[in-house]
């Protein structure tokens, strides 16, 4: 087969995504009443804001917002990390990142699988946040002998799904119709199963252990557990989802409310309690309940560089120093003001951002630009801003945040959920088991500005020259 019959992984990436979140609407009703929410507040905000929808534009990313997802999975065991790996990879989904959720009293560390060039991500930015459990935090060691047999002995992956991907790799892509029946086959490894693995007596010890344990061991499958849709004002969807018969978590994890946002601020409905069936060694089934999968919001802005990383962790620190939010939300509000209080120390416009080298940009050609410029001026970036040539726009954060991740699975799994585990970042051994090492972030965001900027040097140069 010839590469030029091959389907574009963007476009199996587009169609996993789509067939994803109907699935996810089908098993989590109220997955669709977000979705209607969410179109409802970015309709009314672009509405209301049309310097905002003019950039998306002039970025060429207003398309996106209403087809973007991220999702989030959680593996048991090294192989099944591997094979997804090579699953995503069919997708052009590449793994950015890697996040200790530790640190945070969660005994998995994960990265972000996802598109990383600009053309890809516009096409669809399909995102899974994918955690491995680390069973050595599983201070019981019988219990830990169990939970690896258990894992050891399952097959996530269908016969056909796996067979697909070595195709995939073997000829460097596959046709439509093995495209089509991809999709299909990795689809039933995201798919809720309401019959556990384990018995109910085994259930309760892994539980007790902690419940994202419990969820990782129990079941044929690592289910998705949210999709999340991307807002372009996350506080008014937060307002509006009690009228709309969903109960939002107490605290918008991430930053505050900002005229120019800045990386992820997330909140969430709570998760669902579910029937589940346990089998007895008797073989006979008892029903129970098991409680995972949530519905969950997003608003993104600007990728900050390390600096701009080092004073959002300082304050976030400094604020949690004076209050830290508790999942019941009981001090929500003394929270929050903390919060927004403690970051009036970063910059909140994106001329002092840029200049004080905390966040990353994109640069272009201003098309409307009439004057001419010199030879040596066409030659430093500063001179062309200041000129009006050039414009610089905020490059969007894609990734994201250990701290606001576990704070939206502890909102779901319970205070009791975070107090067992040491701070232990391993991106070593992560990496040994993903198979490959993950893309560095901070390096990738700098990669983009200054492409932007030798992109916007080049086309003025030779105009310089002209005149």
């Amino acid at each position: 087969m010839k590469s030029g019959t091959f389907t574009s992984s963007d476009v199996i990436r587009a169609s996993f995504s789509a067939a994803m979140s109907s699935m996810y609407r089908t098993e989590v009703p109220a997955y669709g009443t977000l979705m209607s929410l969410v179109a409802e507040v970015n309709g009314k905000t672009l509405a209301a804001s049309p310097e905002l929808k003019d950039q998306l534009q002039e970025t060429d990313t207003l398309d996106r917002i209403s087809e973007e997802r991220h999702g989030a999975i959680r593996v048991g065991t090294p192989e099944e990390l591997s094979m997804l790996r090579r699953v995503f990879a069919v997708m052009g989904m590449y793994p950015v990142g890697y996040y200790d959720l530790s640190e945070a009293g969660v005994p998995v560390h994960s990265t972000a699988f996802r598109p990383v060039d600009d053309a890809a991500l516009k096409i669809n930015p399909f995102r899974v946040f994918t955690s491995l459990l680390r069973l050595n935090l599983i201070g019981d060691a019988g219990l830990r002998k169990k939970a690896r047999a258990i894992l050891d002995a399952r097959q996530i992956f269908t016969d056909k799904a796996i067979a697909l991907v070595e195709k995939a790799e073997a000829q460097g892509g596959l046709g439509s119709d093995d495209a089509a029946i991809f999709v299909s086959e990795i689809l039933e490894t995201f798919r809720w199963h309401d019959r556990a693995s384990v018995s109910g007596t085994l259930y309760q010890r892994l539980h007790d252990a902690h419940r994202l344990i419990a969820d990782v061991v129990s079941f044929k499958g690592p289910h998705i557990n949210h999709l999340t849709p991307r807002t372009l004002d996350i506080d008014a969807v937060q307002e509006l989802m009690p009228e709309h018969g969903i109960s939002p978590k107490a605290v918008i994890e991430g930053p505050p409310t900002r005229a120019c946002p800045i990386l992820l601020r997330q909140t969430s409905f709570k998760a669902l309690e579910e029937n589940v069936s346990f089998q007895n060694s008797d073989g006979t089934w008892e029903t129970g309940s098991h409680t995972a999968r949530f519905g969950e919001i997003e608003q993104r802005g600007i990728a900050l560089t390390p600096k701009g990383r080092a004073l959002y962790d300082r304050l976030l620190n400094d604020t949690r120093k004076i209050i830290r939010p508790a999942a019941d939300g009981s001090n929500a509000k003394a929270y929050i003001a903390a919060l927004s209080d403690t970051f009036k120390a970063f910059p909140d416009n994106w001329a002092d951002i840029r200049r004080d080298g905390l966040g990353y940009f994109r640069y272009s050609v201003v098309e409307s630009f009439a004057g001419r410029v010199t030879t040596r001026e066409a030659g430093d970036i500063e001179t062309l801003i200041a000129r009006g040539a050039v414009r610089f726009d905020p490059i969007v954060y894609e990734d994201f945040l250990p701290v606001s991740a576990a704070g939206i699975f502890q909102s779901n799994l319970g205070d009791e959920a975070s107090q067992k585990f040491v701070a232990s970042p391993s991106q070593r051994e992560f990496e040994t088991d993903l198979g490959t090492a993950v893309l560095d972030e901070f390096a990738h965001y700098a990669g983009l500005e200054q492409a932007s900027i030798q992109q916007c040097l080049q086309i003025l140069r030779p105009a310089a020259l002209a005149s």
